[in-house]
């Protein structure tokens, strides 16, 4: 028993030590007293100290140093009020000046008002209010403040420094100065060492040459390089970009997108879509890959460009697309693929290359190229030209069975009011036709041969044929001309090839893409990690700044002035 009451006895005694430790190290040391008075009617339970002609009062606490005029201090709370010229020194780099602080010994927590101001030697955080959290190294604002270093001037209504990171976190109505460009945003992190630069919600860049919007995104203000990741546009080089992911830089004059872009041509009103495409400023060019697709207006109807790679160069008055393998096209009435197809702005001209076929609503034509000629003033189709081998087909509208067909060398068509209304034929000149009477009647087939055919049309169907030089024909009963005389030679019906909607430009790869996952849409990004990461830092291994060096605290003696108390 007497063992047993020892043993409570001695436990008793090393936790009321390990507790007088405890309270020790936390308490607050007075370095230089000054002058010493106390005053119980306005501060009950203090002592006051007030600075001589030499030098201010000082305290120390665990690291840190404060000088002011006067002090009000609590000993037993471990707490004090600092007034006046107030400086709240903590190791070598971090200094914080005001008119007056609230420190409180045991969480050292500071609050500091009256034109208070934090620095690291790098950067200088000015405010009204400012409280300063030593244990776990931050320090905020809420009511308003400004940071300034090397590269920036960034003001909020709130505020964190981060200061093992290096960082500010800022909040409400941020705003980035800077010669080359302005940022506004409703939350961004700021590390202060590589200028970077860490955007949430609605937030604008403003460039000399660009404007950037995003609701989340990254910005090295150094260089002008970023990117956004949620609802990203870019104005840029007369167009627009916007896609699930968009990055940006200004020195290598280069911008990209990733999943779901759409870039407008601000000045020719055309628009690209696709799931991958880049910007290229010094060059005045765009390429684009997967499901990419040129839109433009053409007499109030679209018209749908498709190739497995789209380019666009030159400047806008003489801008160039190009769309490279598997190329088709779609309008409402006019729809056709080839090898790749090339248009130009400035001439108006439209070339299929390589295996053309265009389709004229039920018209199929073929040919060894084809082009498609714009008027350049009203920007309506005017002409149509098939070179070399140009071959024409329609179904027989009414029989439902034969085919109506004429060919010759080259094909040349006459568009009025967006229809097709004129086709000239020339040199080695064939048509097959059915002919039928006011009652539906099939006539005959006719078969002619001669050096120019003109198509007249209506309705994309024609009405009337003429024959030029010397036409050598007959009108066949339908029974006195066999099947293989009812087709011309190089006679090939492609109709189930024909594109009926804008959907069908694309084929099943196309359709089937896997999308690239952009990190940071679904989920938050790790921007601490990132920020080590994008900074050579190991992940696992988290930025250290020197602690303060706790031992200074016992070797440091008050020095005291007393005065008589009144």
């Amino acid at each position: 028993m007497k063992r047993i009451l020892f043993f409570v006895f001695i436990s008793t005694i090393l936790v009321v030590h390990a507790q007088e430790e405890t309270k020790e190290g936390k308490q607050i040391n007075i370095v230089y007293g000054a002058n010493f008075t106390k005053d119980e009617a306005s501060a009950p339970g203090a002592s006051i100290f007030s600075k001589d002609n030499d030098r201010q009062v000082q305290f120390e606490h665990q690291g840190a140093d404060l000088w002011c005029d006067i002090a009000i201090f609590y000993s037993a709370e471990n707490k004090l009020r600092a007034i006046g010229n107030v400086r709240l020194q903590q190791g070598d780099s971090i200094e914080m000046n005001s008119g007056k602080l609230d420190y409180d010994g045991n969480t050292k927590i500071a609050r500091a008002w009256q034109n208070v101001d934090l620095t690291d030697g790098q950067m200088i955080l000015t405010t009204d209010t400012l409280y300063f959290n030593r244990e776990k190294q931050e320090s905020f604002y809420k009511s308003g403040g400004k940071v300034v270093d090397s590269a920036n001037t960034l003001t909020s209504i709130i505020g964190t420094y981060f200061m093992e990171l290096k960082k500010v976190q800022f909040r409400n109505n941020v705003h980035i100065d800077n010669p080359e460009y302005t940022i506004d945003s409703e939350q961004l992190d700021y590390y202060r060492v590589s200028k970077n630069a860490y955007m949430y919600g609605p937030s604008t860049i403003i460039g000399e040459e660009y404007t950037i919007y995003c609701e989340r995104g990254f910005y090295d203000t150094k260089i002008e390089q970023g990117y956004g990741v949620k609802n990203t546009t870019i104005n840029y080089s007369n167009r627009i970009i916007e896609g699930d992911s968009v990055y940006f830089d200004k020195t290598t004059s280069f911008a990209s997108a990733t999943n779901n872009i759409k870039v407008t041509d601000t000045i020719n009103d055309g628009v690209i879509r696709a799931h991958y495409a880049e910007v290229f400023k010094e060059k005045d060019s765009l390429f684009a890959t997967k499901r990419a697709v040129a839109i433009s207006l053409v007499q109030q109807d679209s018209l749908y460009i498709h190739g497995d790679t789209l380019m666009v160069t030159g400047p806008p008055e003489d801008r160039r697309l190009r769309a490279f393998r598997n190329a088709k096209f779609y309008k409402t009435d006019l729809s056709g693929k080839c090898d790749s197809i090339h248009s130009s702005e400035k001439t108006g001209i439209t070339k299929l290359i390589t295996e053309p076929i265009l389709w004229n609503v039920d018209n199929q034509m073929t040919g060894d190229s084809i082009y498609l000629i714009s008027d350049l003033e009203t920007e309506k189709l005017d002409s149509l030209k098939v070179i070399e081998n140009a071959f024409i087909i329609a179904l027989d509208t009414i029989g439902k069975v034969g085919y109506n067909q004429a060919k010759g060398v080259n094909l040349y068509g006459k568009f009025i009011e967006n229809e097709l209304k004129i086709i000239d034929l020339v040199r080695n000149t064939e048509v097959v036709y059915y002919l039928y009477n006011d009652d539906n009647e099939l006539i005959g087939i006719d078969k002619t041969i001669c050096s120019k055919i003109r198509l007249e049309m209506a309705n994309s169907d024609i009405e009337d044929i003429t024959f030029f030089v010397n036409p050598d024909g007959n009108i066949f009963p339908e029974e006195d001309l066999p099947e293989e005389g009812r087709k011309l030679k190089g006679f090939i019906w492609r109709g189930d090839e024909r594109i009926y909607s804008k959907e069908e430009i694309f084929d099943e790869d196309d359709n089937n893409i896997q999308l690239v996952k952009i990190r940071g849409i679904d989920n938050p990004i790790d921007i601490d990690a990132e920020e080590q990461e994008r900074n050579g830092i190991p992940i696992s291994t988290p930025p250290k700044v020197q602690k303060p060096n706790s031992k200074a605290i016992t070797n440091k003696k008050p020095v005291l002035k007393r005065t008589n108390s009144n």
